[in-house]
């Protein structure tokens, strides 16, 4: 029973998936007419990416046009000292140490955690985490 089952309904399915469905509200599409051999945004190369850590400008601009309507902004890289308390870049900064030292502390290896010249660790010194 079960078998007759499928198989009525299984050129339906195959119908929906061959239709060009779009994708659900909110999602992102990055790679949009990739083809092979084409290279990738900036923001995930090397070029893209500041030594310090993070993105540089290169790299912003690349993951706004890959994702239309985000606001990614530059790193707050004043010193603590020098931002007014309780104002929208220091509120950011906070924000931003928070969420990253808990993904360094849960997500990360030991290995990863320890090295200086990891990813996650350029962007803590970088936002003076």
């Amino acid at each position: 029973m079960f078998r007759k089952r499928f198989q009525k309904g299984t050129p339906k399915i195959f119908d929906q998936l061959e239709q060009n469905v779009p994708y659900p509200k909110g999602h992102s599409v990055q790679r949009t007419g990739f083809r092979s051999g084409s290279k990738s945004p900036a923001w995930q190369r090397k070029e893209g990416k500041s030594a310090s850590g993070g993105l540089n400008r290169k790299g912003i601009a690349s993951y706004r046009r890959a994702n239309p309507g985000s606001k990614l902004s530059m790193a707050v890289t004043t010193k603590p000292s020098k931002l007014k308390k309780g104002s929208k870049a220091a509120n950011r900064r906070k924000s931003f140490c928070a969420r990253m030292s808990g993904m360094k502390k849960r997500l990360t290896s030991a290995k990863t955690a320890r090295d200086p010249n990891s990813r996650i660790n350029k962007s803590l010194r970088k936002w003076n985490c």
